[in-house]
């Protein structure tokens, strides 16, 4: 009885705590903040969103239609601005870029335990940090010279992918798509953060710790309410565990790359797996880097970068072709047409290049309609404002979630003609000839960003997309299982995925 009332005594506390921190938050002086629905005291909306059991890009649909293109919810000890029309994104990340180019305070101890306190490009506030970390990223990984340089890379990582593709389809009829492309889009990532080559298992041991990060760090009960984080020692000890084997799977390759770079470039015996040379994977300039606040980095910080790296550019690649080979499969005369442009730019057998896919402008069409029916998410990583500013007219306070909701876009009939239909042509001489993805001359769609927080591989990412969709056409015809078409309905992962993973037969091209 008496652990009870102490528990009781310790709840009370905790919400007494979660109310103050409310009221301090909202009631203190009438604010101009956008509409929205009313809340329960302490909790807001948090379990009104919880109890309806549905996904929360629904109830952000219905909330849209009541409350316009900018509104408020209050989800436990988070404000949530949601942002969901073309003209006040690009207010917002364009015009305004440098003001909402932060990020939210976060005091998910999960997420913390796997950014190590935030030394992430992603999630670093904006700041002399954040600038620190992209800038050499950007030099570092996407410089037209290193890119280059790492063509070896996605050559090798594609050939294995082609053979493992007929390895599949002879054993039992036909290949899953989505499976085969993350584990071909990681071993390529894999490589440029690390310059090694290791053998397919490992790259599965890495793909599934990273799935399994993906997952832990989800948004939580423990995300809105931080409060109660003592209620939650079981899963702040599970990622905590999780963290333990990400940094046994990862660690040595970390080491092993430092030792192979203070030798010089001579491999040894334990750095005889390096592929890469000095200076020519991503890891080399992080043993150098000595950002603002942090100094040198250590092997946690080092790896918490690669990883980063890994999960941005994985599943954003893999989903994509994943639902691009889905309208292939189901349009045949579509696919035919995209193959016979492989075939009249590089012919039926010809290496396919990164300059290739540049001069192939139905591929890009379909990739960039695939973007648009199926963004890889269907909100942005949540931003934030420095100081206190004005957006469609309403307040908007420092440091609360500026969330921008852009599967609207895509779905906008003012913006696009049958925004429903898969059509790449829209992107030849349609109503997508002028779309800027990055959203800088306006905004139809946004699959990586836009503005100060674009993401920093964007260009990478569809370059990934761009080869292997066109490798996999050149040398296979798609089509689907007999008495198994596939079903188009999505789900909601890391990234919007097909429920049902996709499966096609492959025939090979008759030379």
């Amino acid at each position: 009885m008496i652990l009870i009332h102490i528990l009781l005594l310790c709840l009370a506390a905790l919400f007494l705590r979660l109310g103050w921190r409310y009221w301090s938050a909202t009631g203190r002086e009438p604010r101009n903040l956008p509409p929205g629905p009313p809340g329960w005291p302490l909790v807001g909306n948090l379990f009104q969103v919880i109890l309806q059991r549905r996904h929360f890009i629904y109830v952000v649909r219905d909330l849209r239609a009541k409350y316009g293109p900018i509104f408020t919810m209050q989800m436990g000890q988070r404000t949530l601005v949601i942002v969901t029309s073309s003209e006040l994104i690009h207010e917002a990340l364009i015009q305004k870029g440098a003001v909402f180019a932060s990020r939210a305070p976060d005091y998910s101890p999960i997420r913390l335990i796997f950014s190590v306190g935030k030394c992430e490009i992603n999630l670093a506030e904006y700041g002399p940090l954040w600038r620190s970390l992209r800038r050499n990223f950007l030099s570092e990984l996407m410089n037209p010279t290193r890119i280059k340089q790492c063509s070896w890379i996605r050559k090798w990582s594609v050939d294995n992918h082609m053979k493992r593709l007929q390895d599949e389809a002879s054993r039992v009829g036909y290949v899953e798509v989505i499976g085969n492309c993350r584990l071909t889009t990681c071993s390529i990532l894999v490589c440029l953060c690390f310059g090694v080559k290791i053998s397919e298992d490992r790259i599965k041991a890495i793909e599934r710790i990273i799935k399994d990060i993906l997952l832990m760090r989800t948004p939580k009960l423990l995300d809105f309410l931080p409060v109660l984080t003592p209620l939650f020692r079981h899963q702040v000890k599970a990622a905590k565990e999780l963290r333990r084997k990400q940094m046994e799977c990862l660690v040595p390759l970390i080491r092993n790359r430092k030792a192979f770079v203070e030798s010089g470039g001579h491999p040894n015996a334990t750095t005889s797996e390096m592929a890469s040379p000095l200076g020519a994977a991503y890891v080399d300039s992080l043993f150098k880097i000595e950002p603002p606040s942090r100094g040198r980095l250590g092997e946690e910080e080092i790896l918490t970068l690669c990883t980063e790296a890994i999960v941005a550019g994985t599943d954003t690649s893999a989903t994509a072709l994943e639902w691009a080979l889905l309208h292939l499969v189901q349009d045949q005369e579509m696919q035919e047409i995209l193959y016979k442009e492989i075939v009249e730019c590089v012919g039926k057998n010809g290496a396919i290049t990164e300059s290739d896919v540049e001069k192939m402008p139905y591929l890009g069409a379909i990739v960039k309609e695939t973007f648009r029916r199926h963004p890889p998410s269907y909100f942005l990583l949540s931003h934030a404002a420095t100081k206190e500013t004005e957006l469609g007219g309403y307040t908007i306070p420092a440091g609360v979630n500026v969330e921008i909701y852009t599967k609207w876009l895509t779905e906008d009939p003012e913006m696009w003609q049958n925004p429903s239909e898969f059509r790449p042509e829209r992107f030849l001489t349609g109503d997508g000839v002028d779309v800027d993805i990055t959203g800088l001359r306006g905004v139809k769609m946004l699959p990586f960003g836009a503005g100060r927080r674009i993401c920093p591989a964007w260009s990478l990412g569809t370059l990934h997309a761009n080869l292997l969709l066109a490798r996999m056409v050149q040398a296979f015809k798609w089509i689907p299982i007999p008495d198994h078409p596939p079903d188009p309905t999505d789900t909601f992962a890391f990234t919007v995925v097909m429920k049902d993973p996709l499966k096609a037969i492959i025939l090979p091209r008759q030379n």
